[in-house]
């Protein structure tokens, strides 16, 4: 397997991006290319406050790109991990599991699986935040949510939640997820970037709710807790857009653990590009 890959995170549904990454998909040859979620157009958030049946960005573009790369990659074709993130409706999560069937990506959430000598786990869930749509929203380490922020079990759902929204956490699915397994050979894809850290700061700086300061720091404690206990070789993440440019980096290592993220704040594609050898040495190239 060629120990080369790729990262992206936070699409939105944008074409472009999508056409950059298949560009650079058939000149470079990944071995595996791994998406952070928040794939689909973010409009599909706003149409569904309003009752509108959401654009079939799967099945209309999706589906047929990537079935068209496969087609000219042939043995060439990368593995393909998917995760959804908080921006994606998940009633759309059906036509993932279905094109997985297809062979033409693996779909993640709450699943692991082998690539070579190393192991990959998939996890969509993030904290609670002020957006409204919490297909994708659970409470961290317990039934908190910051200043601002709307509680999982509020808001609204394209399904029905798969736990009790009101009770379950980060922290109990990812010890669900993990299991006994030993992780020094895992590699985890997030949507959420782990709390105080360079990739989870949030441009909220001055912003006070009920006369509380809101907190910059917006990403997972059970993450950021699971990465320091277990330090698994490599966690991908996405999320926070502006956390980069903010901080000045989009990757940290935490003890062993080497911590990326390809959220990006611009109109471009942030593409992370690195080899298994040397984690440390990837590198982002905004296209």
């Amino acid at each position: 397997m060629n120990d080369f890959f790729f990262f992206v995170s936070d699409l939105h549904g944008n074409v472009s991006r999508y056409e950059k990454l298949f560009h650079q998909i058939e000149k470079k040859r990944p071995g595996a290319v791994f998406f952070g979620g928040d794939l689909l157009p973010s409009s599909l958030t706003y149409r569904a406050t309003r009752d509108a049946p959401p654009v079939d960005f799967v099945n209309a573009f999706l589906a047929p790109a990537f079935r068209k790369l496969k087609n000219t990659l042939g043995e060439e074709y990368p593995e393909m991990f998917m995760i959804l993130g908080n921006d994606d409706p998940r009633s759309q999560e059906a036509s993932f599991i279905h094109y997985e069937a297809d062979g033409l990506w693996n779909y993640m959430h709450m699943k692991k699986k082998e690539l070579g000598r190393f192991t990959v786990y998939g996890y969509s869930m993030v904290p609670p935040t002020p957006f409204l749509l919490k297909d994708w929203e659970r409470y961290d380490v317990s039934r908190y949510a910051d200043p601002g922020c709307v509680h999982p079990h509020e808001g609204y759902r394209t399904l029905p939640p798969d736990r009790d929204a009101e009770f379950s956490t980060i922290k109990e699915d990812l010890e669900m997820l993990v299991g006994p397994d030993e992780l020094s050979q895992s590699i985890f894809l997030f949507h959420s970037p782990p709390y105080k850290t360079l990739l989870d700061r949030a441009g909220l700086d001055g912003v006070v709710v009920d006369h509380v300061p809101v907190d910059v720091h917006v990403g997972s404690i059970a993450i950021k807790e699971l990465i320091e206990k277990h330090q698994p070789m490599l966690t991908l993440h996405g999320h926070i857009h502006e956390s980069a440019k903010l901080t000045g980096s989009w990757k940290q290592k935490i003890k062993s653990t080497v911590a990326c993220s390809a959220a990006y704040e611009g109109p471009g594609l942030a593409l992370v590009q690195f080899g298994s050898k040397c984690l440390m040495s990837a590198e982002r190239l905004i296209l």
